[in-house]
């Protein structure tokens, strides 16, 4: 008999060492796709519902005399619908979260607020100046559908504010904060950055004309942003990086147009 063998022990009775649990998914929060998909059909509908309710409204007390069709394409009653419609649809995400038990909002969606919050500003001023670079040698229409928000000073003050604001703020919760951690814990986090990019630049691309060149420049956005996420685990992250791109571009329209004053500039 060796030294280190028990004579106590019959070695049938020796099993092999249990096998370790299975790792932890990437992302696993408490709502499942259908969630996301329901998220998403009510953030459509309300902004149809929206529109066309603003546009009664503002045909009614403004512009009697104007078919409502027009109305509808005017940009201050499309902006004020979005911003109804994105509340409606936030206080929606607030009713699924606490729905599968998330009691803090913030905390279920990964909202994490960095300690190093002015490194993501600067990317998302380097990733706007950056961006604007490359679409310089793709091809880019003359004339883009989001162009008529720029007819006038206040519509292009509005449509600003609003990019630098609610837009980002609502596009980073559903995009990086409820589709991102399903698609990464159903087809790990690579495929799922990429399919939530593509989502995020299919979804703008009604506003730039479904043309190739400026819908490439948002799927690369939504990588940077989604990569954000996936490596930080915070949304916020992604949203302060998002209202530094969006703030660049209207900083540079707003200096390049002489404040505002001068938006046939954009057409040159």
């Amino acid at each position: 008999m060796t030294p280190t063998q028990n004579p106590s022990l019959d070695p049938g009775q020796i099993s092999d060492p249990a096998p370790p649990p299975p790792a932890a998914p990437v992302e696993d929060p408490p709502w499942t796709g259908w969630d996301v998909l329901r998220i998403a059909f009510l953030a459509v509908f309300s902004i149809i519902v929206c529109l066309f309710v603003v546009t009664f409204a503002v045909r009614r007390l403004v512009y009697p005399n104007v078919p409502w069709r027009d109305v509808a394409q005017y940009p201050v009653p499309i902006v004020f619908a979005q911003l109804v419609a994105y509340v409606l649809v936030l206080v929606f995400m607030y009713a699924t979260v606490h729905q599968h038990g998330g009691k803090q909002f913030w905390k279920t969606i990964g909202w994490n607020w960095p300690d190093n919050w002015a490194l993501f500003v600067i990317s998302g001023v380097v990733l706007s100046v950056g961006l604007q670079a490359i679409a310089n040698l793709l091809p880019m229409p003359k004339n883009l559908p989001i162009d008529r928000f720029f007819q006038t000073a206040r519509e292009a003050y509005l449509l600003s504010i609003f990019g630098m604001t609610v837009a980002p703020l609502l596009e980073e919760l559903f995009f990086r904060g409820f589709l991102y951690p399903v698609l990464a814990r159903r087809l790990g986090m690579v495929t799922a950055v990429g399919l939530t990019a593509l989502s995020f630049g299919l979804i703008h691309a009604p506003q730039l004309g479904r043309a190739w060149g400026p819908v490439l420049v948002i799927f690369l956005v939504g990588v940077a942003l989604t990569v954000t996420r996936a490596v930080t685990k915070s949304v916020a992250a992604g949203v302060l990086m998002h209202m530094a791109y969006n703030a660049t571009i209207s900083v540079l329209i707003f200096f390049a147009t002489d404040h505002f004053r001068h938006l046939e500039k954009l057409k040159q």
